[in-house]
């Protein structure tokens, strides 16, 4: 099944200009922390073009329709982790709280606390980016099962390119991705 990353919404901005937010956009906001899926409140405000104060003012007032599977407050150690591992977050580094995280339905809940134009139509394409991403990981879980069967029926005398295909896909380290570009010169 192929996944349109490139799909697009038009969202109205207050300035009433129609702009595009690239459905890429949500979907490299969305981290997974806990084994949960979420998005961070800092990145969810500035999608439904609020600020994270505001956002967090509107929780706090609704409480009742934010229980712990739709929402939860990063620890210590989680925020370093993010602040480290998210470019786009480091702003959060040096704020005195922790953010919330919110699960795809606390994200659709939010939309519906703030009650604006913007955020209507922002939570759709929220909805729809994790729906993508459940798509993907199923996909994913469907190839590796398939290799699986394959190998049992060929017996292994394809072994070396079912090995090959596991892994590529595996993602990369961390090492992995920092390497360095350009003509290298070995030191003996």
């Amino acid at each position: 099944m192929k996944i349109d990353i490139l799909m697009t919404c038009r969202v109205h901005m207050s300035t009433n200009k129609a702009t595009f937010l690239p459905a890429e956009r949500i979907e490299n906001k969305i981290l997974l922390i806990r084994g949960e899926k979420v998005l961070i409140d800092a990145d969810l405000a500035e999608l439904y073009a609020v600020s994270t104060k505001r956002l967090n003012e509107q929780v706090k007032r609704n409480p009742h329709r934010f229980p712990k599977d739709f929402m939860f407050r990063l620890t210590e150690n989680e925020k370093r982790e993010v602040v480290a591992n998210c470019d786009h977050l480091a702003r959060l580094k040096f704020s005195p709280t922790s953010p919330y995280a919110f699960t795809e339905h606390g994200a659709l809940m939010a939309a519906s606390v703030l009650n604006s134009k913007i955020a209507i139509s922002v939570s759709v394409e929220i909805i729809r980016a994790f729906v993508r991403l459940r798509q993907l990981i199923a996909s994913h879980a469907n190839l590796a099962r398939r290799i699986d069967l394959l190998e049992k029926k060929y017996d292994g005398r394809f072994r070396l390119v079912f090995d090959a295909i596991r892994k590529l896909m595996i993602p990369p380290t961390p090492e992995e991705k920092k390497r360095e570009m350009g003509f290298q010169i070995k030191k003996s």
